[in-house]
């Protein structure tokens, strides 16, 4: 071998040397921020993984993206802690420890006495709750059997991490072959780890690619679902399939923390609104309105509308008695609860300036004018396992001044069936006045179908639609049984309403809030499809909504001017935003905040309205487009 060869082949051995260190320095920069944060990376990450084992799973199947994400997160914030100063860092580390324990605790205890997670609701009734009440919930919840639940397992975490950070204050305590030992195993494991770089470093960078390939999207859709500007919004976009996984204790609260300051920004303009209430007069045309709101019932699957199955005969009876006239052509303004009811409690109407919580609700004018008002729901009342669609329709309803504003009495107790509604009337109406506004709010056909009626009361079976529906399997026909004997249940609810007030001077509203698809024609679907474009068959299926109004004989014949009008309404185009306008007409009572052209049964109705829905879509337009 030639000089000029051995000095290249040393050349080439020092090249791959250098490259290999590089290679090696690079893999420890990677692996830094958890070599310097070690521990808070291992028992958060083992935390983490332990509660959603402890909650969500028992609900649910384990977020897909959880190992992936998780370490990212972790990674991230081991990052950040690696930048900052030492002597910040512990202090740092001291308080991200307190929160994210703290969390975690709270929100496994919540599941274990609650079934639930943190949720917004359980946040909104924390704040709502007196130094008494917090002490009275402390006497009832926190017992030593709680050591053995479900919260011991993070709390024994909790106090592993702890013993390993104290080791080395308490090492005077072990004996000296208990202290050679233990630095041996610091050596080897020093040793290992050295050799280990390379492969390490590889391994956490592929890591960390594949975790942010595998996470983008919820954290794209996690920006999206902060960055709603109203709590709808948030609502709107829980609707979306792929909407953000709120996957960690910590992230439940900072979600709940959001969907409060949103609520509370329109709890803020409500009140102001309330506080600017002012009734001219009220004549008291109409000494007991009642409004009976329904859930999920499509007009589709209503007997008196023409559907096949007789899931109305009490209804269709009193129609044709002539005292209840149904109303043909009435669309509801969203195919969500929570927006229906912001939507016909507010005296806005869509098309007008501002929003919804810039105006009135109408129980408010209705009180105000002296009306003793009532109101009576099986959904919302505020629980601690509440989902969001539910916080975002009642947290205005349930909010104390709100409240107080517009309801002299209310029922505090939700039902397992809409029946039980009326002993909760029955319970209050001996505070009824001489001219009162009662309001039911029924759970109605609300899924799960099945649920939403007494099992001894089902008539309809999937064998009845085989020929009706051959295009549907023996699941899909029973799921679809399930929702018409739902329908035919609540049309006995509503028929004992009605009874309760046959001998009153009385006028009844029946309203449902939004459709319900349910294997419409040739479609394999329940529910509602809210992310989708809404088009007219769309729009038939999950808009379309039943409405009539009823009179008792003698408010028939006591007021046979407003029977009248109501009969020849009937079949107006209606959207039920413009409801409260009907109601204070029916009232007698004159605000600025009434306007006759939105007044369904005056002379004066603008009947020409566009009737948007969801803010976006003209229902008329699809109707004439479609024929």
């Amino acid at each position: 071998m030639t000089i000029s060869e051995d000095q290249s082949g040393d050349k080439f051995l020092g090249e791959k040397k250098g490259l290999l260190g590089w290679i090696s320095a690079m893999a420890d920069k990677v692996l830094l921020p958890i070599k310097k944060n070690g521990a808070f990376f291992f028992f958060m990450y083992l935390t983490g993984i332990t509660c959603a084992w402890l909650t969500l799973h028992r609900k649910e199947p384990l977020y897909d993206n959880l190992y992936l994400e998780l370490f990212l997160d972790l990674y991230l914030v081991c990052l950040v802690l690696t930048i900052i100063p030492q002597k910040i860092r512990r202090w740092a580390k001291a308080l991200l420890y307190i929160i994210l324990y703290s969390v975690a605790v709270i929100d496994v205890y919540c599941f274990v006495k609650f079934d639930s997670t943190i949720t917004p609701t359980m946040l909104l009734l924390v704040g709502e709750t007196d130094a008494r009440e917090a002490g009275e919930f402390l006497q009832t919840y926190l017992s030593p059997d709680i050591l053995f639940s479900n919260v011991g397992w993070i709390l024994l975490i909790m106090i592993i991490h702890i013993f390993k950070a104290l080791r080395p204050r308490i090492s005077h305590l072990l004996n000296y072959r208990q202290k050679i030992f233990l630095d041996a195993l610091g050596k080897i494991a020093g040793g290992i780890y050295s050799k280990a770089i390379l492969p390490l470093g590889i391994m956490v960078a592929g890591l960390l690619v594949w975790s942010i390939t595998t996470s983008f999207d919820n954290k794209a859709a996690t920006w999206k679902l902060f960055s709603a500007r109203n709590i709808g919004e948030v609502e709107h976009v829980l609707t979306e399939p792929d909407h953000g996984r709120m996957y960690m204790p910590v992230y439940r609260l900072a979600f709940s923390i959001f969907s409060n300051e949103l609520a509370s920004k329109e709890l803020d303009k409500l009140i102001v609104a309330s506080n600017s209430v002012k009734v001219d007069s009220c004549s008291y045309t109409s000494p007991h309105i009642v409004l009976i709101i329904g859930e999920s019932y499509s007009r589709h699957h209503d007997s008196q509308y023409g559907y096949y199955m007789p899931t109305a005969p009490r209804q269709t009876k009193r129609e044709k008695n002539g005292l209840l006239v149904k109303f043909t052509d009435v669309v509801s303004p969203w195919n969500l609860t929570s927006y229906v009811f912001k939507n016909i409690f507010s005296m806005h109407v869509v098309g007008q300036k501002g929003t919804w919580a810039d105006y009135p609700l109408f129980p408010e004018l209705f009180r105000k004018a002296g009306y003793h008002t009532t109101f009576i729901t099986n959904q919302f009342l505020p629980k601690a396992r509440e989902a969001v669609y539910d916080f975002s329709g009642g947290f205005f309803l349930n909010n104390p001044t709100l409240s107080k504003a517009m309801f002299d009495t209310r029922n505090d107790k939700l039902h397992v069936f809409d029946e039980d509604l009326l002993k909760d009337y029955e319970n209050l109406k001996s505070h009824d006045t001489e001219h009162n506004l009662t309001i039911f709010h029924l759970i109605g056909q609300h899924v799960n179908y099945r649920t939403r009626y007494p099992q001894k009361q089902r008539h309809f079976t999937g064998d009845d639609y085989k020929e009706l529906k051959p295009n549907l399997n023996a699941r899909e026909r029973k799921i679809l049984s399930d929702y018409d004997n739902a329908c035919l249940y609540n049309d006995s609810v509503v028929d004992q309403v009605i009874k309760r007030f046959e001998k009153e001077d009385a006028i009844v509203i029946y309203m449902s809030d939004h459709g319900e698809e349910c294997y419409e024609g040739d479609m394999h679907f329940i529910c509602r499809m809210h992310s989708a474009a809404i088009d007219y068959r769309l729009a038939h299926a999950e808009f379309d909504i039943p409405f009539w109004i009823w009179c008792s004989r003698s408010y028939a014949k006591k007021r046979p001017e407003i029977f009248r009008q109501i009969r020849e309404a009937k079949n107006k185009k209606f959207m039920t935003d413009a409801l409260p306008h009907l109601l204070l007409y029916l009232g007698g009572i004159h605000s600025k905040d009434y306007h006759e052209e939105y007044n369904l049964i005056s002379p004066k109705y603008n009947e020409n309205r566009p009737r948007i829905l969801k803010g976006t879509t003209d229902y008329d337009k699809l109707k004439k487009e479609t024929k």
